[in-house]
């Protein structure tokens, strides 16, 4: 069963995804990502310590696993869609 998830996302990386310029999110596995969960990035202004306001929607596509290719274990890399 797929999971929504709010991620909130620093305004540099926020702005990669929404232009297409990044496809992934490497976070740490604390939620028990699965392919095919909504995540809702909501872009964080790190300066003024507050959301902007800003959000999309991507689906998890697919899932890297931490533990391997230089990943720490207890995070994965998701590419989104």
């Amino acid at each position: 069963m797929s999971k929504t998830h709010e991620l909130k996302t620093w305004t540099q990386y926020f702005s990669d995804v929404f232009m297409g310029r990044k496809n992934f999110e490497a976070r740490k596995n604390d939620r028990d990502f699965q392919i095919g969960d909504l995540l809702i990035l909501k872009e964080w202004d790190n300066e003024k310590e507050q959301y902007t306001g800003r959000q999309m929607a991507r689906f998890v596509s697919y899932i890297l696993p931490g533990g391997q290719f230089g990943i720490e274990d207890g995070y994965v890399v998701m590419s989104l869609s």
